[in-house]
């Protein structure tokens, strides 16, 4: 005679139930890896265009509005506080700049050139350098400045 449980199946029954409920699944939920994946995404694609130039200057602040973004990365040049003068990261002695502008300049098919210059810099030696830029060809010079400056309309 079978023993059986109030809900009519007999012993056996409920054993092979408790086999088939402690099997292991062998999927892997991929939802969270997907959702990490995606918030790092978003992460580096706001972080990476503030990442274009790591010379830090302190930048003269204008109500002019910030230009279209380029499909190349910008020439740019940077006069320090301290007097370094850099094309894009790499330090040049003030003889070198147009020599090595025209060498990196020959590869390129933008033209346009940004002048970063920290706003302790007297404003004769960014005049000096815009005035070598001039003379020596590249016309397409752009200010590189800070928003939120003096509008000077009455409504600062």
């Amino acid at each position: 005679m079978q023993h059986t449980t109030p809900s009519g199946r007999g012993a056996g029954g409920t054993r092979r139930a408790q086999r088939r409920a402690r099997r292991r699944v062998a999927e892997m939920n991929v939802t969270p890896v997907v959702d990490v994946m995606l918030v790092l995404l978003i992460v580096f694609m706001v972080a990476a265009p503030m990442l274009t130039v790591g010379v830090p200057v302190e930048l003269p602040r204008t109500s002019a509005s910030a230009l279209p973004a380029e499909r190349e990365e910008p020439l740019s040049i940077t006069l320090t506080a301290d007097g370094q003068m850099m094309i894009m990261t790499t330090e040049v002695a003030p003889g070198e700049l147009i020599p090595r502008l025209r060498a990196v300049a020959s590869e390129r098919q933008d033209n346009r050139i940004f002048l970063r210059a920290d706003g302790a810099i007297p404003y004769e030696r960014v005049v000096q350098v815009m005035g070598a830029l001039n003379a020596s060809g590249f016309n397409n010079i752009g200010l590189v400045t800070d928003t939120d400056g003096p509008r000077f309309d009455g409504q600062d």
